[in-house]
């Protein structure tokens, strides 16, 4: 061998490399772009699922009554029921949502089938909100999906608006229950 065939190798194997880091580069690009920039949310510690639920539900629901802290994002467990809450404009799934999922990802491995409802106000556009109401309903989806419950266990209703009494933060919800 001689020296000119070390250096065109070592070129060679320099172009291959630098292709490789501008595709892994390209990929992961790609990934935060198309999660909107935000990194994947961390998992809960299974240790904690136990007891947060309990925590949110005391808390959450004091928070969806206030005054201007109604308009952040909240979880709450009702009566078996997982009830997101969220800001105005935002499909962002609340701190805690991990823990309170943990009884229906328990149901869904018994062989239930986990079904997410999402609601949105009546303010502004009817078709703007209930396209926010689906994209939070997915948002709860990818959640469950996280905690390892199949897409095929995961049932998803058509967004309604709520014409009834409550603020509008009670309405910009997505509610998950167990069948």
């Amino acid at each position: 061998m001689n020296m000119q065939d070390d250096d065109n190798t070592g070129v060679a194997l320099g172009v291959v490399l630098g292709v490789i880091a501008l595709v892994i580069a390209l990929v992961i690009g790609v990934v935060l772009y198309l999660r909107g920039g935000k990194a994947p949310a961390p998992k809960a510690p299974v240790v904690a699922a136990a007891t947060a639920p309990v925590v949110a539900a005391a808390t959450a629901p004091a928070a969806a009554a206030a005054g201007p802290a109604a308009d952040a994002a909240s979880v709450t467990v009702e009566n078996g029921v997982v009830k997101f809450y969220f800001a105005s404009g935002k499909a962002d799934v609340a701190a805690g949502g991990n823990a309170a999922l943990a009884d229906v990802v328990k149901a869904v491995a018994a062989g239930k089938t986990a079904v997410i409802s999402g609601f949105h106000d009546a303010t502004g556009d009817p078709a703007k909100n209930a396209e926010l109401a689906k994209l939070r309903a997915f948002a709860v989806r990818d959640a469950l999906k996280a905690l390892g419950v199949p897409e095929n266990k995961v049932t998803l209703k058509k967004p309604e608006q709520m014409q009834a009494s409550g603020s509008n933060a009670q309405a910009r919800r997505v509610e998950v229950a167990v069948q």
